[in-house]
This record gives structure tokens, C-alpha cells and sequence, in this order.
């Protein structure tokens, strides 16, 4: 490998490994320096069933699924309005991956790890990366020392920092700024000899909500059960002080009345340990050179597990803006807050979720559930309509519906998801409805003049693609102010759409455009103008 590699990734956790692998994957030479010797201990067993398909696109998928990891179907919680334990399960959402897996993460991380260096990837462990030299492409550099203690420097093209909660880019350049409204530590543990929940739910994640915050509990197939605790960060960080932190562990555990029943003939075989940086994000996440991804850019409350998901998704995207930066450099500046607005959008949507939660759980009264019950306030939820759209969209009993059902809910809150529950069916039910009419060509919605949302814009701009960002559409309107990403051909649909065409007019100038029959056309233009038009895309359908 040259000492001056096209990339440099700093750490080898999931999201550098990811973005390494996808990096060499393209041709591009890549040093990974990893402070640790894998395996090595950390944090963050729950993984989710959207992770699987990133593992999938990685080559992991087979070897993840051989190494005995337990399957996870759901969760259990003792959370909302009761304090009865409750069960859902990723059957009811996700029809392809109906389960996800209980990791143990120094075994899954090494998988991941190894994964890297078969692609081609210089994995260099034992190697702590001192400081990056922030002199824009072609000038990078990195300060470390290896293994044996000697020190070094290694230039290249680009830096890509994945060294998770250290954060040696953010925290050089300050960008890092705490979450105010989440700002709490865990203690946490590895026991042995723990009782299960009952089948069929004796490998699902259990949350209990408790006086001082709440417990995760994830049995592994090691026979560990891992425990943490989530408590305020000013109250823990004092209890801790003046008890210990073995002492302060046992005090939360006592207090948790399912964790203390299934851990009362456990015993503690590794731990406890503290995290105190909890959730926080960066003002930037590009820069000249340079791109943050996993922990080292954003974290979130833990509460739906999704760090592992955050980190996967965010190697697979740095990879792919640092391969559009090399090959394309205007296209790589437009792909810059691409890949920020995509990344944080998927943050912002858990911190929302997690905000929700906390908000809405009713099962004790105490210090820390009453200051987190104003996360609840209008402002908190804020794009409120693009929140209430986004739990409006989703199948019932997912863990946004979950929460809906389980806690107590701001009324105003439950009247938005209904009302734009409502308002989706019945546009579903009146297009479907000019569908069945009679009239040209077959069907009434043919004489019939789509009218476009007034704020319905659709901005050329980069879109990920596969491996890459490329040119493409992106539609913003009234139900989907963040955009979402749409073709070339429902681009041009609803550039047609001015208002004065019919549809059939509509289709007989995309068939001019397109070169191609209106008969090839027709049945596509139907069921994308049915979507649009119950998304809120399509305000009107005048006529029909």
C-alpha cells in the first residue's frame, strides 16, 4: 500500500469499516487506522432489521448469520400508560426482515472489520490517530502512533472521521453541540445467569421505565445479558460521585422491579461502566477534505437502538459522496449537504421518536419523567406537520404507533396523525373511485386536470445512487417539505401538470417526449398520479 493513499479512515467501528469497504469497492486505495486490537469491547448489541440490508450489500450478511447472534423479533417494554409489560413486533412492519439480532459486538465488529481487509482495505490496528491536518484535498494528513508507540504521519486525499464518540474533527474545529433535551449518562454491565422473558419473547430487547429513568436489558448468545441504565446526566453523575459507581449501579437496578426479579440470581461478570457523552450533533459534517460519519458526526438516545443503523447507513453514504468528490468536483460540492440533510433527517426522525417517548410515558412520576414530559411541547416536534405526517404514514404498531396507543398522548398530537390518517384514505378512496368511472380512453380520470400543490417544486440535485451521488430530482410540497427523492419520468409527470392539460393530454405530450407510445404510457402515468395525489403532490384532480 503507497503511504499516500487516496483515503484515510479513522476507526474501524461500523461505520468506518462500512465506509472503507465501499471505498475499495470502487478502486480507491484506503489505510484504516484503528486504535483498538480486535476484538475489543463495546456498546450497542440491538441491532435493527432496516441494518440487514446494509450488511447484505456488504458481503456480511451470511457470515453474520452463521455466527449464532440470537434472533430479534421485537421488543418488550414496560412503558406508556400501564405498567404491565408490552410486546411488539418488526413482523407487523417489515414483511422482508421480520427479525433483526441481539449482536455481541467485539465478535460482529471484528466480522465487520475483517470484511474491510478482504476488500483490499490497509487495516492498521493498535494504531491512535494524534491529530488530522486540515489542509483541504490532496494536502490531508494524519498524525499517529502505531502499535509499537513510534510515531508517524500519512497524507492522502481525503479523511473520512469514524472514530466514533472522540470525534477528532468535530472536536478539533468545535462542532459538536450538546442535545439540551437529552442529556443523560448510562451505567451498564455484562451478567451472567439472567432470567429471560418468556417465550416467544425471551430474545427481544426489554425497556422498563422506572423511577429514575429506564433500563435496556439484551440477552446475548454468549449467555450475557447486557444491562444498562439510563438516568439524568446531573443526577447520576452526583450519585456516582457519591456512592460509586458499582454501589449507584446496584441502587438503579433495585429500584427497576422487573430488572431486579430477572437479575436477582445474576451475577455481574464485567462492568460497570459509564457513558457520560450522550446525545449531541455537528454543525458541519463536510468540509474541504474531510467528511464525519457514525458517532464521530451525531448521537442519539439509545432508546430505539438505532446507533449501530446510524453508523451502517452513514459509511454506505460517506463512501459514496467521497467517490462523487474524486470523480466529479462539481457535483461532489452540490452532494455536500446532501449527504447532511440525509443523514441528520434520519437522526432528526429518532430524536423525535425518542422525544415522543419520553414525553408521552405515564407508568411513574418522578424528577426525570416530569422534566422530560416537556419534550412534549409543540416546539419539540417541531417540523410538527412533517412529524405528524411521518407517524401518520406508518403501519399500525410500528414503534411510532406503539407509543400512540401505549402513552398518553397530547390530543393535539393524536388529532394531526388522524386527521392526516383521514385525509390520505380518502383521497386514495377518490381517485380509485374516478378510476372505476367510465369516460375517455376507459376511465373519467382521464378528462380530468391535475392541479399541482402550490408548494409542490421538484430541484434537480444530487441523489444517492448506487455507490455514488448522481444527478437526479428531488420533490418538496406541502406533505413532504424535507423532499424526497423522485425520476426522471415523475419529474417530467409533474412538470406536465400545469394546471390547463388533461391528463390525456398530459400523457400524449410524455409520449412525445419520452419517444414512446401512449399506450406504453398510460398504466404509468395512472398509478403515479394516484400516489402523488393521495400524497398531497397532486392537490386536485379538477373534473374528476
Amino acid at each position: 500500500m503507497s503511504e499516500q493513499p487516496d483515503v484515510i479512515v479513522i476507526g474501524g467501528g461500523p461505520a468506518g469499516s462500512t465506509a472503507a469497504t465501499m471505498l475499495a469497492r470502487r478502486g480507491h486505495s484506503v489505510v484504516l487506522l484503528e486504535r483498538e486490537h480486535f476484538p475489543r469491547e463495546h456498546i450497542g448489541e440491538s441491532l435493527l432489521p432496516a441494518s440487514l440490508p446494509v450488511l447484505e450489500a456488504l458481503g456480511v450478511l451470511p457470515e453474520v448469520e452463521k455466527a449464532g447472534f440470537l434472533k430479534k423479533y421485537g421488543a418488550t417494554m414496560v412503558w406508556g400508560s400501564g405498567a404491565e409489560s408490552w410486546s411488539w413486533y418488526f413482523r407487523e412492519t417489515n414483511k422482508t426482515h421480520p427479525h433483526a439480532y441481539q449482536v455481541f459486538r467485539p465478535e460482529f465488529d471484528k466480522i465487520l472489520l475483517e470484511n474491510s481487509a478482504r476488500h483490499g482495505v490497509d487495516v492498521r490496528q493498535g494504531h491512535r490517530v494524534l491529530d488530522v491536518e486540515l489542509n483541504g484535498q490532496e494536502r490531508m494528513a494524519v498524525r499517529y502512533t502505531d502499535a509499537g508507540g513510534a510515531e508517524g504521519r500519512l497524507g492522502a486525499r481525503f479523511v473520512v472521521d469514524a472514530s466514533g464518540q472522540a470525534g477528532l474533527i468535530g472536536r478539533k474545529l468545535s462542532l459538536r453541540k450538546a442535545d439540551e433535551k437529552f442529556q443523560n449518562l448510562a451505567v451498564y454491565g455484562y451478567f451472567e445467569g439472567c432470567e429471560r422473558l418468556p417465550a416467544p419473547d425471551e430474545t427481544n430487547i426489554f425497556i422498563e421505565s422506572y423511577e429514575h429513568g429506564w433500563f435496556w436489558m439484551i440477552p446475548l448468545h454468549t449467555g450475557r445479558m447486557s444491562v444498562g441504565s439510563v438516568v439524568d446526566h446531573r443526577v447520576g453523575s452526583e450519585g456516582i460521585r457519591a456512592k460509586g459507581v458499582d454501589a449507584f449501579f446496584r441502587e438503579q437496578i433495585a429500584s427497576a422491579p422487573n430488572a431486579a426479579r430477572m437479575l436477582r440470581e445474576a451475577t455481574l461478570a464485567e462492568g460497570p461502566i459509564v457513558i457520560r457523552d450522550w446525545s449531541y450533533s455537528s454543525d458541519e459534517v463536510t468540509g474541504d477534505g474531510w467528511i464525519l460519519a457514525g458517532d464521530a458526526a451525531c448521537f442519539i438516545d439509545p432508546l430505539f437502538s438505532t446507533g449501530v443503523h446510524l453508523a451502517l447507513s452513514a459509511g454506505i453514504m460517506a463512501a459514496a459522496y467521497v467517490s462523487t468528490a474524486f470523480a466529479d468536483q462539481e457535483l461532489g460540492a452540490a452532494a455536500a449537504p446532501v449527504y447532511k440533510d440525509l443523514y441528520y433527517s434520519q437522526y432528526n426522525l429518532f430524536r423525535q421518536l425518542a422525544g415522543l417517548f419520553y414525553a408521552t410515558n405515564r407508568t411513574v412520576d418522578s424528577y426525570f419523567w416530569e422534566a422530560r414530559r416537556i419534550l412534549g411541547d409543540d416546539a419539540e416536534l417541531s417540523p410538527r406537520s412533517a412529524f405528524i405526517r411521518a407517524v401518520a404514514g406508518q403501519t399500525p404498531k410500528g414503534y411510532e404507533r406503539a407509543v400512540l396507543e401505549r402513552g398518553e398522548v397530547p390530543e393535539a398530537l393524536l388529532a394531526g396523525v388522524r386527521e392526516i390518517t383521514g385525509e390520505r384514505a380518502e383521497r386514495r378512496a377518490r381517485f380509485e373511485a374516478a378510476m372505476q368511472r367510465p369516460g375517455e380512453g376507459g376511465s373519467a380520470l382521464l378528462t380530468a386536470t391535475p392541479v399541482l400543490d402550490p408548494a409542490a417544486t421538484v430541484e434537480r440535485k444530487p441523489v444517492l445512487g448506487d455507490g455514488v451521488f448522481e444527478w437526479g430530482y428531488t420533490l418538496s410540497a406541502s406533505d413532504r417539505p424535507e423532499g424526497t427523492a423522485v425520476s426522471l419520468f415523475i419529474a417530467r409527470l409533474l412538470a406536465a401538470c400545469d394546471g390547463v392539460r388533461t391528463l390525456s393530454q398530459v400523457i400524449d405530450l410524455l409520449a412525445v417526449e419520452l419517444g414512446t407510445s401512449r399506450a406504453a404510457l398510460t398504466g404509468n402515468v395512472l398509478s403515479a398520479t394516484g400516489i402523488l395525489f393521495a400524497d398531497g403532490a397532486i392537490a386536485e384532480l379538477r373534473g374528476a
